[in-house]
């Protein structure tokens, strides 16, 4: 079976994990709870813990144990200046456009954050969609029903003919449980945690070629 879509990930994914972007991100989530939810600092690695392993994302933790308005959310903790951060990366422009498969964003992220990433790296043309928080609410990766969702959205029945790129090991394997072809961007996680583990995006072609029934 041919692959006829590719679910691509955002941050730390999109761009490289040493850009300090995503770094910078859980700097301001770390300003959010102490000053608008008035967390010590003390408390705050933990229960952002918690949260990701309990809830999928530290937002929706926030959101089950605190009143919290989700869109002022985002903007509190993604007003940073990307351009200090990431810039367009030729090889992936390149990668993207010979890709033949249909090319969707699927982020646990807000729409708005998305635009501006791909902005910054001049490559939001070459994604028909962009699947966010919202998107997939009330389920966030790496929930089976967030897949499934994901699936519907992007008018596909069948997850054998769709590939998840990701950076974090436990959606990779998610994926991969789920039915997807699923690539581990990065060096995070174990090779069980994905069917293949990818780190130069000039691979990604032949990866694809490889796996192909």
């Amino acid at each position: 079976m041919n692959f006829t879509t590719i679910f691509f990930d955002l941050d730390d994914t999109l761009y490289p994990h040493e850009s300090g972007l995503w770094q910078a991100i859980k700097g301001r989530i770390n300003l959010f709870m102490h000053e608008q939810l008035g967390m010590t600092w003390d408390e705050i690695p933990a229960n952002r813990e918690k949260y990701f392993l309990n809830h999928g994302t530290t937002l929706r933790g926030i959101q089950a144990n605190f009143d919290v308005d989700e869109e002022a959310y985002h903007a509190y903790v993604h007003q940073l200046p990307l351009d200090e951060y990431i810039a367009p990366n030729p090889d992936l422009l390149a990668l993207l456009e010979r890709l033949p498969q249909r090319k969707i964003i699927f982020t646990s992220a807000d729409e708005k954050h998305a635009e501006r990433v791909l902005a910054q790296l001049q490559i939001r043309n070459h994604f028909e969609l962009i699947l966010d928080v919202h998107a997939i609410a009330p389920y966030i990766k790496p929930q089976p029903e967030a897949f499934q969702y994901a699936l519907d959205l992007a008018g596909e029945s069948d997850p054998r003919s769709c590939v998840m790129i990701d950076d974090l090991p436990r959606t990779t394997r998610a994926a991969k449980d789920f039915g997807l072809f699923s690539i581990l961007k990065g060096s995070k996680g174990n090779p069980e945690d994905a069917d293949a583990v990818l780190n130069d995006w000039n691979d990604l072609p032949d990866l694809l070629n490889g796996h192909l029934d």
